[in-house]
């Protein structure tokens, strides 16, 4: 097959569908022989995709269209000139931002999570209206779609008012060789020169976005954990600032507690598994999610975890999580409390949580990706 794929969501590598498109490719590279895969991929970002260069060919976009609306222009009008010129046959899109209308070739589309009907005031309206009218019209144009969780195929039934029988249910993986247990000093040794963790902390990794990613609530949990326990512990966030992360800082200002909590900013491929080594408690207490990564990136890593069961989190985490309901700060600081003060129950999650991550695979799922590529092909 000739498979083209549009990486042009990546966003400078900053987002959750980054790590599922580099981590995809990654486990794609061992079927290069077998199949010719052509990438599209913004100029700035081409250094991303300097892994696959070997393998696959890199299609220069031109970066004047690296902007949201010019982008999805590009894609409705160049793309599918593009994609006939280089002869594919089928197209992986991995957004619903960035669906085609119309067919050059085999369509599939990846979709991580219907935010916008799930959060309300999660983006701005332009990108509600998007989300919630354009992209729904969009769905029914592809030939295959991924979804990434039970929750997420679901949802696109309710939504999108799809059949189960268009959707293919394909969970994301976990990159085994990158994410494993280590010893803490070493990894906070590791991350000396760029973080100095020296207490105990909690760690929630997600990019800074109000309100959907929870951090203000998540920030008054810790302060009310600290006033009743008066202990050293820090919380710790690592992700970029983005949509509302103005609320969160000024959260972080205006806390008593203000010293003890971090801001890492963008967190390195190269750095996050040492962080979630590092870390004595991996805390996610995020609104909704389509899947969500950093759960079970924590749980390879041996890190004890607290999360939410919005979404499809519920889903992922299986029984290997503390869980907490994300809109009661009481019950978040009381799991804080529980985890911070009872090594017996941090072990029983450490335990718990490998045997958790093992069930998903990277390899697993570009196998899967592909049988879908292969089905869309023969359906032509």
């Amino acid at each position: 097959m000739r498979i083209g794929i549009s990486t042009s969501v990546v966003q400078r590598g900053k987002t959750g569908v980054a790590q599922y498109v580099f981590a995809l490719l990654r486990a794609m590279r061992a079927y290069s022989r077998e199949h010719h895969f052509v990438l599209f991929v913004l100029e700035e970002d081409r250094p991303l995709f300097a892994f696959v260069r070997d393998e696959m060919e890199i299609s220069v976009v031109p970066e004047k269209y690296r902007p949201p609306v010019k982008n999805i222009l590009w894609h409705q009008t160049r793309l599918p000139r593009l994609v006939r010129q280089y002869g594919l046959d089928v197209l992986h899109v991995p957004s619903y931002r960035r669906l085609l209308w119309r067919k050059p070739c085999g369509l599939v589309g990846t979709i991580h999570d219907v935010a916008p009907f799930r959060v309300p005031k999660k983006y701005e309206w332009k990108r509600m209206f998007y989300g919630r009218v354009i992209v729904r019209r969009l769905a029914h144009r592809q030939d295959g779609l991924i979804a990434v969780s039970n929750n997420t195929a679901s949802d696109i039934r309710s939504f999108f008012g799809l059949p189960a029988e268009r959707i293919t249910i394909i969970p994301n993986g976990i990159e085994h060789g990158r994410f494993f247990p280590a010893e803490k000093e070493a990894a906070r040794l590791a991350l000396s020169g760029r973080a100095k963790l020296q207490n105990r902390f909690f760690l929630y990794v997600a990019r800074l976005e109000h309100p959907g990613k929870n951090h203000v609530r998540l920030i008054s949990a810790f302060e009310e954990f600290k006033a009743a326990t008066h202990s050293d512990w820090q919380l710790v966030f690592g992700g970029s600032d983005w949509h509302g992360a103005e609320a969160i800082h000024n959260q972080i200002q205006n806390s008593p507690f203000a010293s003890d909590i971090r801001c890492l900013g963008f967190v390195s491929d190269s750095d996050l598994p040492d962080l979630y080594r590092a870390a004595d408690v991996f805390v996610y207490p995020s609104l909704y999610e389509g899947f969500g990564f950093p759960p079970l990136e924590a749980m390879a890593c041996a890190c004890p975890v607290i999360s939410s069961t919005r979404g499809s989190l519920g889903e992922v985490i299986g029984e290997a999580a503390a869980t907490v309901e994300p809109e009661d700060i009481h019950t978040i600081a009381k799991q804080l409390y529980i985890l911070a003060t009872d090594e017996a129950c941090r072990n029983r999650l450490r335990a718990a949580g490998l045997a958790q991550a093992k069930k998903y695979d990277w390899k697993r799922t570009a196998e899967e990706t592909l049988k879908l590529y292969e089905r869309v092909c023969r359906k032509l």
